[in-house]
């Protein structure tokens, strides 16, 4: 188990070194919060597909494989259309936006009353979700893999903690790609191991007809045949919209904010359309190996749901001697990636949209020096991120799990509600300011009547039958609040003309954010990418038979090979460059004939 320690904390020192790297792209609020808008695709969608997942990809949604079969894929089905419709035209509206934090695009569409109780609502809450999924993936860690609980929350949540307050925005998206290419390496050759073990795919769907998983793994099941009546044709249609609902609002822009332009934020939004089905493909087919193979040694393991150890008790029994360590700092990843997402997008709500508005109503001026603005988001970030580590400590030193109870209540009961008006908001012009509080109003009647059926008749009402009552009762408020658009303001309408306008207005990357930092990310990440892929070739010391040392280098120069790819692209990329820069003038023929790299 040595080997696995030193890999994985060489794996958590490098994210540390990112974190350091990328603090010098920092000069501004826009630069930490939102990469100053000098995002590339590959990087801005690698980073949109892992602040998507988490370590309850690996756990919870491999667990529903394990039992059901390929039914909770509807899930991930809804993740590719929703990133599918970015692709096709949503992520360029957000972009074209200009707005630098999510709360911006909130103001811009209801104005500042619903701009900060959704940034208060959001501090509070975020770091609840963030310590409710560090907490999870210590337990993961701690029973599957041995590693002590508290250290473990503090390891890696100091970690998350360090890059984001020292690089911002650039370093959760290059931690993010790091992460992302260690993720698709070892769970690509998890799902290849797990193929040949099983004796190819004939052999792995010959088992659906075997009597003994028939029932569990047919598509549609049968009400009553699992708890809550997961999986039945209600189920299924109730959660694919409740899923495409959450992707495709307001809330969801903030992921292409990061983007050059609308083009790039396309682009971006395909790349995760792509990744995600692919990683749907990979993800999801050991954990159903397991069941035919492993089942009942998964569930004779003495710790609580067996089930969700699924994916990680196939990748133990299939993995070399080295790469577990690899695989836990995949487990790892998917969780970090969407902790460190979150922080950045708490904190540049904190110094954009509530500071200054504090700061406004005791009479001070809302603007603030770029210095000032960059300090309040690394004080912030540290403050929020103890916050996380201390709910999560507390989370993990408790038996009776009534925070974790509470978070869970009020992520079902009331978040569907926070969001659905942001989802009619984007799509539907004629709503009157006062439409979201009223739309909200209406979609909290059904939660509290399924939070008061559950406990005071003992009752409980299902996901779906919860969300399909608040999709009703938000659209039934949303139909009536909108003849009253036209009893709104001059003002409140010319604005919302402007914010749509605005949305569908290209933006002028030349004009508006000038600098490019392209080659600047594709030779950093690149570099990185290659020293990562090259320092796992150490591994081949270890002694190991010819299939696991071809896994190593499987794992390697799948990574190797992003790097040299990211590495080509900026040599090109100085190229055009320099060739722009004579076209300019600014640079002589000689100069500019140079090889790339001779000169800083």
């Amino acid at each position: 188990m040595i080997i696995e320690y030193v890999t994985l904390g060489l794996y958590l020192g490098l994210l540390l070194v990112l974190g350091v790297v990328f603090s010098k792209f920092n000069t501004n609020l826009s630069d930490f919060v939102r990469g100053g808008a000098q995002g590339t695709w590959w990087l801005v969608g690698t980073s949109v597909l892992m602040a998507g997942i988490s370590a309850f990809t690996f756990t919870g949604n491999a667990s529903a494989a394990f039992e059901a079969g390929p039914t909770f894929l509807i899930i991930y089905a809804a993740n590719v259309i929703s990133y599918a419709i970015g692709g096709w035209f949503l992520g360029a509206w957000m972009r074209q936006t200009r707005a630098y934090t999510v709360a911006d695009l909130i103001r811009s569409r209801f104005g500042t009353p619903v701009e900060q109780f959704s940034v208060y609502t959001g501090v509070f809450l975020g770091p609840i979700g963030a310590a409710i999924q560090l907490w999870a993936l210590a337990v993961f860690a701690s029973s599957v893999f041995g590693f002590p609980l508290i250290p473990t929350i503090i390891t890696i949540g100091c970690i998350v903690i360090f890059y984001s307050t020292t690089g911002g925005k650039w370093a959760v998206m290059a931690t993010d790609f790091v992460q992302g290419m260690i993720l698709f390496s070892i769970t690509i050759l998890v799902a290849v191991l797990a193929l040949i073990k099983i004796g190819g795919l004939g052999e792995f769907f010959s088992y659906f007809s075997d009597p003994r998983f028939s029932n569990d793994f047919k598509f549609v099941k049968e009400p009553g045949q699992f708890p809550d009546n997961k999986f039945t044709w209600h189920w299924i249609i109730v959660i694919f919209f409740m899923q495409i609902q959450g992707q495709i609002s307001l809330v969801t822009g903030g992921r292409y904010l990061a983007c050059k332009d609308g083009r790039e934020a396309r682009r971006a939004s395909w790349l995760a359309a792509i990744l995600m089905a692919f990683g749907t493909a990979i993800w999801f087919f050991p954990p159903m190996v397991a069941r035919f193979i492993y089942g009942d040694q998964i569930m004779a393991q003495d710790i609580d749901n067996p089930a969700n150890s699924s994916y990680a008790f196939i990748a133990l029994d299939l993995l070399p001697t080295g790469l577990m360590g690899i695989m836990i700092a995949a487990m790892f990843a998917a969780t970090m990636s969407s902790m460190d997402s979150g922080l950045n997008g708490q904190v540049g709500a904190i110094a954009r949209n509530m500071i200054p508005r504090l700061r406004g109503a005791l009479g001070l001026s809302e603007e603030l020096p770029a210095k000032t603005e960059l300090i309040i988001c690394k004080v912030a970030t540290l403050i929020l991120g103890a916050v996380i580590l201390g709910y999560s400590c507390l989370f993990a030193m408790q038996k009776e799990i009534v925070l974790f109870d509470a978070y869970l209540i009020i992520g079902s009961v009331i978040g569907i509600p926070l969001g659905f008006p942001f989802l009619v908001g984007l799509w539907i012009k004629k709503l009157p300011s006062w439409s979201y509080f009223w739309i909200f109003g209406a979609c909290l009647i059904p939660s509290i009547i399924s939070f008061y059926d559950g406990r005071v008749n003992s009752n409980p009402w299902t996901i779906q039958e919860r969300a399909m009552w608040i999709f009703i009762a938000g659209t039934i408020a949303t139909v009536a609040c909108m003849p009253f658009f036209k009893y709104s303001s001059v003002k409140y309408r010319n604005r919302i003309k402007e914010f749509f306008e605005m949305m569908h207005t290209p933006v002028d990357y030349a004009k508006e954010i000038g600098a490019s930092r392209d080659y600047s990310q594709l030779y950093l990440i690149g570099n990185t990418v290659m020293f990562l892929g090259s320092a796992l070739l150490f591994l081949l010391l270890i002694p190991n038979d010819l299939k696991s040392r071809l896994s190593i280098l499987f794992v390697s120069g799948f990574i190797l090979s992003i790097g040299l790819l990211l590495r080509v692209g900026a040599r090109l990329e100085q190229r055009r460059e320099r060739r722009m820069l004579q076209e300019a003038g600014v640079l002589e023929s000689a100069e500019a004939e140079e090889e790339p790299g001779e000169k800083s």
